[in-house]
């Protein structure tokens, strides 16, 4: 039997506020615990949403250019993580990118062709939910590129971010992990959900089916952008309060903007 959860006096604290009341009484049954871990969670994501407008200040001001792409198995967390990153931003100067299959015209060209002319411009950051590692991963694994075609981009790949860098782009890869018996979970509350069913893909559908070799051709691409210019981030996503802040984290981390401080 699980002992119960013991309130501190800060839990306490927590708790008589609107947000805590919101929190605890939101779900049935009511768990003390839980609504504490959320309060904390999103007075966290505050702090953290408050430095990310200073880094959005600073790129405007120095006419940076910042790119942060986010990868990971389907449902692992990816659109979430952006939504909490950008919520709070100027709308002006952000951009979120999640192209759709290319066209006629997109396949007879190189491949990161239509990716480059998504790159962001002066004082303006760009998230990638799902970015050209999709030919890494998601087309060998579904057909959707031949051999060749990903040996190509395999062989390509570090040279092009590479030459990202090195044009003054700051570049951000995240890539969020989660476990096979989560994804299953997450896959059955989206059906469930007739405002979030429409999410769900041909492609997420064989995702469970898929596991293993989504798994083998993941490890190649990690194997082979060791030897690139931007390491990943591998974030375990099966805990998406967790996730969200530590991709955040590593946001404000990899990018040396002024009047950075501790969270």
């Amino acid at each position: 039997m699980m002992k119960p959860y013991k309130l501190t006096e800060t839990d306490v604290e927590i708790l008589n506020t609107n947000k805590g009341l919101r929190a605890l009484f939101s779900k049935e049954p009511y768990n003390l615990e839980k609504a504490v871990r959320f309060v904390k969670y999103e007075n966290k994501l505050k702090k953290l949403q408050v430095e990310l407008i200073r880094l959005q200040t600073w790129a405007i001001e120095e006419n940076e250019r910042i790119m942060i792409i986010f990868e990971g198995r389907d449902v692992a967390g990816k659109g979430g993580a952006i939504r909490r990153a950008t919520e709070r931003m100027n709308p002006r100067h952000y951009r979120i990118v999640a192209l759709p299959k290319p066209t006629e015209d997109e396949r007879s060209q190189w491949y990161f062709q239509r990716y480059v002319i998504q790159f962001p411009k002066a004082g303006e950051i760009v998230f990638f939910d799902r970015s050209w590692y999709n030919r890494a991963v998601v087309a060998p694994v579904n057909g959707f590129c031949t051999q060749h075609e990903y040996e190509i981009f395999m062989n390509q790949v570090n040279d092009f971010e590479r030459m990202i860098t090195e044009s003054g782009i700051h570049l951000v890869k995240i890539y969020m992990s989660i476990s096979k018996k989560e994804q299953a979970k997450r896959f059955e509350e989206l059906k469930g959900d007739p405002l979030k069913q429409w999410k769900i893909t041909p492609v997420d559908e064989r995702a469970q089916e898929l596991w293993d070799v989504y798994t083998y051709y993941k490890n190649k691409m990690f194997e082979k952008t060791k030897e690139g210019v931007v390491d990943w981030k591998i974030i375990k996503a099966n805990k998406k309060t967790y996730a969200r802040v530590v991709a955040i984290n590593h946001i404000l981390s990899s990018i040396p903007y002024d009047k950075k401080r501790e969270i």
